[in-house]
């Protein structure tokens, strides 16, 4: 069912609540209106922690000590790892949960935008709410979350609340470099990202824009470590961006991204590589570039593939020879899985990512990244030498205006069908091949571009 909207009566209320208050005050203006509202015993918001392992609970008091928890002036974050209750689920499964807690009665609903999980209103009620009730809550976190996406433009405070540890210079650089949602749902694709950042940062990043009718996407990696690596990533990704909104070809992104490197180097021969793709919504066309980077691994049926595609130089390498192209089309039901080579180096080795994409085959692709980012620190960690990256993009065709959710994600494709994974090699004629070696060759498009 798609959801209804509010009434133009509460609606107008949040607007003028939000306006009225302080950016630092507006997730507390909303959720007072919501608790009058309902007559509820206590209200509170908490925002996802960086890590994707915790929930911060953030408290302003005006009067009176913090009781526990990092302080910042008179604002408190709480840290609440998460250990399996019912916080945790609910944030996981994307659904509003209700639990009786004494005589009280604790709803607790995601705070989500396109898939994007943000965090959590929880709400303590006298009786027991009935469905009307619950899904007007959860329409209200859908609401919060956008007072929260438009506010924290104009105040630290929900960064340093969800920072539970403190961040070096070079941590900030790359930080700053990310896009701000790691998750994006469409009705033909969800996309989702994630990085688990070494010790001394390695200079990974990942990126992705939605046009009307193609998804850019890339994933690169700055060798070295340190400030001179995140300087060397902000060089490639500005380049990367600045071509793709000039409105540039893949390849002429790739060549920006190369000469924004060799023209504007820090100390040192520093370079990176990458992976740029193009999809066409409507055809599951993938334009590919890569860039001296690991092969993305392509999930289809129950086959688990990596995709061999032509090498380019790296960015900062040859300022003149230009990058290629290659082409690989997706079937409705393929996911794609971009990697950096902290996932597959080192440690991280053994991990076995092909069997763990196959065992993970059914979760949404933000379920993917968290399982993974998990499973590299338990096999490579806790410090990590290497920064490790990846990006999975499930393509479901049928790009329109069709999408449906429930406040904000869409629970239909929480977790995969089988008949989404029934289909089996080889690959339609003509969109690349499949060989014994377990690689899939992609379509070299050539002079195309």
């Amino acid at each position: 069912m798609t959801d209804s909207a509010m009434s133009g009566t509460e609606l107008d209320n949040v607007l003028l609540a939000v306006e009225r208050a302080a950016p630092v005050d507006a997730v507390e203006a909303v959720t007072r209106a919501i608790g009058s509202s309902l007559d509820a015993d206590w209200v509170s918001f908490l925002v996802a922690d960086m890590s994707g392992r915790a929930l911060v609970r953030l408290v302003h008091l005006p009067i009176g000590e913090p009781a526990g928890g990092r302080r910042q002036d008179r604002d408190v974050a709480q840290l609440m790892p998460f250990d399996g209750g019912p916080q945790e689920q609910a944030l996981r499964a994307q659904q509003a949960l209700v639990e009786q807690v004494g005589d009280r009665f604790v709803v607790r609903a995601p705070v989500t935008q396109r898939g994007e999980a943000i965090g959590l209103l929880e709400i303590a009620l006298s009786a027991a709410p009935g469905e009307a009730i619950v899904r007007r809550l959860s329409l209200a976190a859908h609401t919060l979350a956008f007072v929260v996406i438009a506010n924290r433009r104009h105040t630290d405070l929900f960064e340093w609340g969800q920072r539970t540890t403190p961040f070096t210079l070079a941590a900030e650089i790359q930080r700053r470099l990310l896009p701000e949602a790691f998750t994006c749902e469409a009705d033909s694709f969800t996309l989702s990202a994630w990085l688990e950042p070494a010790a001394s940062i390695g200079g990974d990043t990942f990126d992705y824009s939605l046009a009307r009718d193609v998804l850019h996407l890339s994933i690169t990696d700055a060798v070295g470590h340190g400030v001179d690596s995140a300087l060397t990533a902000t060089l490639c990704v500005s380049g990367l961006r600045n071509a793709r909104r000039r409105g540039a070809t893949l390849p002429e992104q790739a060549q920006a991204a190369n000469q924004a490197i060799i023209g504007n180097r820090p100390a040192g021969s520093l370079f990176a590589t990458g992976l740029l793709g193009r999809l066409h919504l409507a055809t599951g066309l993938l334009d590919v570039v890569n860039a001296g980077h690991p092969m993305p691994y392509l999930i289809r049926g129950e086959q688990v593939l990596s995709v061999a595609l032509d090498v380019n130089r790296p960015f900062g390498v040859l300022a003149d020879k230009p990058y290629r192209p290659d082409r690989l089309r997706l079937m409705a039901g393929d996911r794609l899985v971009l990697i950096t080579d902290g996932m597959l180096e080192r440690g991280a080795a053994a991990l076995d990512l092909p069997s763990r994409l196959r065992e993970l085959a059914r979760l949404h692709p933000r379920e993917v990244v968290r399982v993974l980012g998990d499973l590299v620190l338990e096999v490579a960690g806790p410090a990590l030498p290497d920064d490790a990256c990846l990006l999975v993009l499930d393509w479901y065709g049928g790009h329109g205006d069709t999408r449906t959710t429930t406040a904000g994600a869409d629970t239909r494709r929480a977790s995969r069908s089988a008949a989404d994974r029934s289909r089996t090699w080889p690959v339609e004629a003509g969109t690349g091949r499949a060989s014994q070696s377990g690689h899939l060759g992609p379509e070299n498009l050539g002079s195309t571009y």
